[in-house]
């Protein structure tokens, strides 16, 4: 990857990397670009919705930044304008950006875009789309995982917290595994860099609390000694 770049727009701004073949346009941000090329193959609805495009030779994520929790009601996807550097989306791309350049399993930014209103924003991202790959929790829900998988989680966990990287959600839905069994780590909306703490082990037990509701919405069990190998293999010790 080359360096970042950023493009002002009449309505705020884009975020890219230099090495992008052609030039970045605010269109793609918008479903109806993808709609009226028919290039649209997939649509997750929820909080908000997600879309994975075909894009030339490439598949992207196109995802629209959406507040949760309460909050959500009231100002669905505003956000305080502190900046274009202090913006979600531009502060998402460029962890994204280094995670990539550190080696790390994360998707690969394409482009962010802030459009400005006064004193409020919102915002959209673009990454690459991880192919053959599913979310640790339906892996779960459909029985034990063999053992492998656990200790390569506990390394997965602790390459990214030996790197300073406090991810907000470390839960199973943002571990994603293809079909070989590599693993990934998605969604670092407000994740940030810090020096070792108390956060890495409150992201572990953030990470257990979310494996034990998994085994209890779908009715499996929390493996204890699956979470050993996990632990040990976090650690850097052999079971």
């Amino acid at each position: 990857m080359s360096d970042p770049r950023v493009l002002k727009t009449p309505r705020g701004a884009l975020l890219y990397d230099a090495a992008l073949r052609e030039p970045v346009e605010d269109s793609w941000f918008e479903k109806e670009h993808w709609q009226r090329a028919a290039a649209i193959a997939h649509e997750t609805t929820g909080r908000g919705s997600v879309l994975v495009v075909n894009h030339g030779e490439e598949t992207w994520v196109v995802r629209h930044y959406h507040r949760g929790g309460l909050v959500a009601r009231l100002i669905n996807d505003h956000y305080l304008w502190l900046g274009f550097e202090r913006t979600r989306a531009f502060r998402e791309w460029r962890l994204l950006n280094r995670l990539r350049r550190a080696r790390l399993p994360v998707p690969n930014p394409i482009a962010a875009r802030v459009v400005r209103a006064g004193a409020i924003y919102t915002a959209d991202m673009i990454t690459t789309y991880l192919p053959d790959t599913r979310k640790l929790s339906a892996l779960l829900a459909e029985g034990h995982l063999a053992e492998q998988y656990w200790v390569r989680i506990g390394e997965l966990l602790r390459s990214f917290h030996e790197h300073g990287v406090d991810h907000p959600d470390l839960t199973a839905h943002n571990i994603l595994a293809d079909t070989r069994g590599e693993l990934f780590l998605v969604d670092f909306d407000n994740a940030a860099m810090r020096t070792p703490g108390r956060w890495q082990r409150a992201g572990v037990a953030r990470f257990k609390r979310s494996l034990r509701k998994v085994a209890l919405e779908t009715g499996t069990d929390f493996d204890e000694q699956a979470w050993v190998l996990l632990e040990n293999a976090y650690r850097g010790r052999s079971a």
